[in-house]
């Protein structure tokens, strides 16, 4: 006789903290979409079943389907995040490869800056010259 095994009773309420926190959404910003407290998220996130009503408004807020949180499986969701990257992948998500050289682009910096003080500096020049014109023919 085969038995196919019973699938394990999910905890609502770590899905709905679990998949908050892969998602990185704080609970003060759940509790907000919600119009409730943070207080009432907690609580939330410790219940074993959350009504059907209030799972819903969850998923909705959370943009995840209701099944993804009635069936969540901590191992299935860290291993589809695992498969998701590969050999350098992941230092690509996270831009850890520079495609520029930022002493390059300090060094273009400084010669903006440079020519930006010259052009101010011939502008002061020619505003002293304009002005000792206009002094010395009124001197006359």
């Amino acid at each position: 006789m085969i038995t196919t095994p019973m699938p394990e009773k999910v905890h609502q309420g770590r899905a709905v903290k679990r998949i908050r926190e892969i998602l990185q959404v704080k609970q003060e910003t759940l509790a907000s979409e919600l119009g409730i407290s943070q207080q009432s998220v907690s609580l939330l996130e410790s219940k074993e079943t959350i009504d059907p009503e209030t799972l819903e408004q969850i998923a909705k807020t959370l943009k995840v389907p209701v099944e993804a949180i009635k069936s969540f499986n901590e191992e299935a969701a860290v291993n589809i995040i695992a498969n998701t990257f590969q050999d350098e992948s992941v230092a690509y998500a996270y831009n850890y490869k520079c495609t520029f050289n930022p002493l390059d682009k300090y060094i273009e910096t400084v010669e903006k800056n440079e020519k930006l003080y010259e052009a101010l500096l011939k502008s002061e020049r020619e505003k002293i010259a304009l002005l000792e014109k206009m002094l010395g023919e009124k001197k006359k």
